[in-house]
Formats: C-alpha cells, structure tokens, sequence
C-alpha cells in the first residue's frame, strides 16, 4: 500500500470561498492525498484567502505560521482573492511555496507533481481579464448544510470593493449543472442548501460572462424548489436592486426556499450610496423590505452597512442609524470601512479618522443587538422548524428556525442533522432561544 500524501485546508472569507474550497479539495483528494484537519501534521496546507478583511495581509502570515509549525517542511500553497491581488506579498511571506490566483486555484494538481520547498513563492496568477470562464463548486463538510456556488465575479464598481479585480466579470454556472449539483448534494442526506455567489442575483450571464442571460435568477429559484430531497434552500445575499417582487412573492409560497433574506443596504445616505456607486437608492431598500413583510411577516432581513465611508458625515452617520432604526429587519452586518488599492475610494477626500469609524461602527453593532432581540421576541410563541447541527457545545445542540431563530436543547446526538417542528419559549441568556418540542419532522 503506497503512503498517501496528506493535505490540510484554510478557508478566510466568505461562504463562496469555502464552496471553492471544498471543490479543490476534492479535485486533490482525486490525485491521491488524504484530507486531514488544518490542526495536524500534513504534507501540504492549502490557504483560501480573502482580500474584503481588513488584516488579510497579518491573518494570511499567521495561519502559515501555524503550519510552519506543525512541518516545517510542509508545502504551503496560498490561493483565492487576496493571491489573486497580492500575488508578490503573499509569495514573499516566509514558508509559502505556491501563489495561485483567481483562474488557476482550480488547476492547483497541476502545480503540485513536485512538493520540495521553494525559496520563494512561485507565482501564478492570470490578468483578471482572462478570468471569464466559469468552475462550479459546492461544499460539503458540515453535515446540517452546503454552500453551493451559482455565480461568479462582478460587472458592479462599487468604488469601495476590490471583488471585480480578484474575481473578474459575472458569470453563471448552466442551469442543469446547478440542478445536478444539488441534487448530488440531496443525495448525501444534506438538509439545506446555501445559494452563494459573489452578485447571486445577476444569475444568468453565460459561463464567460457573456450577456445574454439563458436564465433569470428567478428561474433559477424556481427550478431549484422542484429538486427532490432537500428540505431547505436560502438565499444568501442579494443586490436590493436584482431582488424582484416576483422572487419574494415565489419564496412566500415555496417548498423549499426559507423566508430569509439578506440584502446588502451599505449606506441609508442617498448622498453615500451615490458616492459609493451603488445602484439604487435607499428608497428601493425601504420597497424591498415592504414587500417582504407584507408577504412574509415572520421573515428575517438582515443587512449589510458599512460605516465611516469617505465623505460620510456625523449627519450621513446618523441618517443610516435611524433609517435602520425605524425599519423592520432583523440584524446587521456591520463592516468599518477600510481603504483598498486601486479602488476609487482609496482617493477620495473626506477621510473619516479612524477612532470616529470604530465608534460609528460600536453603535451599529448596540443597534445590531437591539434589532435581532426584538426580531427573537416577536417569535416566542410561534411554532417553528429547526434543524440541529452537529456540534455539542457545552452540553447544548443549537439549531437555525426556518427564519433564522438560533435555538438551543440539551444535548442530545440523536438530533443532529433532523428538522422539528418546535415551539419558541424563551430568550436564554446567552441570546439563543429555548424551545419545546412539538414533532419530529425528518
């Protein structure tokens, strides 16, 4: 029996990126190595990095650090956005061998026929340009649920994001190759499914970016909810702009589509969003989450905001924050503002100090709190769908509602990965919601 090479993985980032890691490890695993957990000794540690962090740089030297130190004379291949707009930093870092960027991630077995240590990073990374084919992936690893991958990169210019430059144009995967990754999925007992992407609602341009869309994201949506076994399917986020009523009136009466939404607002300013390059204004957001409570009362919004933008005034500041107050949702993604190579913001004036964005983005997070207390307090009493995931923690099972309710039960393994219906009692201290059970459901 020949001794297999192992390979241990990183993922920093998003639910995209560990969709796409999960794909390249399967594509190695392919070539004859062992998957093993980053924690243990492994031939060659493989890491996904991410360039929307702000330390990505400092986390990225950290985490080969650590497999430094588990082998020292482990390969180290770092792939993903941050290779793809950095590829010379993250290749000058001590201990890594291998820089992949955004087109030839997919490829990396053909980089790896020989593992000895490089002085320096080999490079490979692609003109983004020639990022406009498309790799379907989907992640498999936690039991209760998948990421599975419909879209990539994107024709926006936010003038904040690096994302158009490490991912390239937006592309889609084929509609039967979405359907048939799905149903790979269902077959391996896996309850929910994530749609990921980077602008999942401009699903529909080919596998090379080009225009004509074969499908509208709604199409998309709709032939998913017809796929057999899955249980649950939930939109990640989605542009408030490519969220169309007619999606949400199909997902109000779906199968297998949850009523949660998450849609990126970034700014409640109109003044902001204009300088952001965003592609509504915050009245399309005020209709978008109209439309979803009147179909849906009982759904869970949450919302992307950034804080201390260029140009973003005490005035701007405190227009977000009571634009969010007043409205119907449920939590936030609070990111602070970091500025970016080669984005148009980097060279905007108005710069906000940095101590003045922490303490706008403090008072975001309070509010974060405050929205999804009152979000958990408008459930109590209601019956709900829970699915358990797998982990014990601290004696207790914790669990997501169809909405997005985070539960928690005395432990119990026979739980994990099975939906129940349940009754939501009280808020437990640590934030999560007790239950009592009304029947088991699968």
């Amino acid at each position: 029996m020949e001794n297999r090479k192992k390979v241990a993985f990183y993922t920093l980032g998003c639910k995209l990126n560990f969709s796409e890691t999960s794909t390249i490890a399967r594509s190695i695993q392919d070539e004859g190595f062992d998957r093993v957990d980053f924690e243990e000794v492994a031939d060659m540690y493989v890491i996904n990095t991410c360039s929307v962090t702000e330390n990505a740089d400092k986390q990225f030297k950290q985490i080969v650090k650590k497999a430094m130190k588990l082998n020292s004379k482990a390969f180290v291949a770092a792939v993903g956005c941050y290779a793809q707009l950095k590829p010379e930093e993250l290749a000058a870092v001590d201990g890594v061998d291998l820089v992949l960027g955004a087109t030839e991630k997919f490829k990396i077995k053909d980089y790896i026929n020989d593992l000895s240590k490089n002085d320096m990073g080999e490079v490979h990374s692609c003109e983004i340009s020639e990022a406009d084919f498309y790799v379907g992936s989907y992640s498999i690893g936690d039991r209760t649920r998948a990421f599975l991958k419909v879209q990539d990169g994107c024709d926006y210019k936010c003038t904040y994001c690096t994302i158009p430059l490490a991912r390239g144009i937006s592309r889609s995967d084929e509609l039967e190759n979405v359907l048939k990754n799905a149903k790979d999925i269902s077959a391996q007992n896996i309850k929910e499914i994530v749609l990921t992407g980077v602008n999942i609602g401009d699903y529909g341009k080919g596998e090379f970016g080009n225009k004509k869309h074969e499908h509208t994201f709604l199409e998309l949506v709709q032939e998913l909810d017809k796929v057999e076994g899955i249980e649950r399917l939930r939109i990640s986020s989605i542009e408030p702009n490519l969220l169309k009523n007619e999606t949400i009136e199909f997902v109000s009466k779906s199968r297998t589509f949850v009523p949660h939404f998450h849609i990126p607002l970034q700014s409640g300013s109109n003044d902001i969003l204009k300088l952001m390059k965003r592609r509504y204004l915050r009245e399309v957001y005020t209709e978008r989450v109209n439309k979803i409570r009147e179909v849906m009362p009982h759904a869970c919004i949450g919302v992307d905001v950034i804080v201390g933008f260029p140009g973003e005034t005490d005035e701007h500041f405190l227009e977000t924050y009571n634009f969010l107050n007043e409205m119907d949702i449920s939590y936030l993604h609070v990111f602070t503002y970091s500025e970016r190579d080669n984005t148009e913001a980097a060279d905007m004036s108005g710069v906000v100090p940095t101590n003045v964005r922490a303490k706008r983005s403090k008072m975001m997070r309070g509010l974060s709190v405050k929205k999804r207390r009152a979000f958990y307090e408008s459930q109590l009493g209601s019956n709900r769908t829970v699915l358990f995931e797998s982990e014990n923690k601290e004696g207790y099972i914790h669990g997501f509602t169809e909405n997005y309710v985070k539960v928690k039960t005395p432990w119990n393994p026979e739980l994990v990965n099975t939906l129940h219906e349940i009754n939501l009692t009280k808020i437990d201290e640590d934030g999560s919601v007790r239950i009592d059970f009304v029947s088991a459901l699968v």
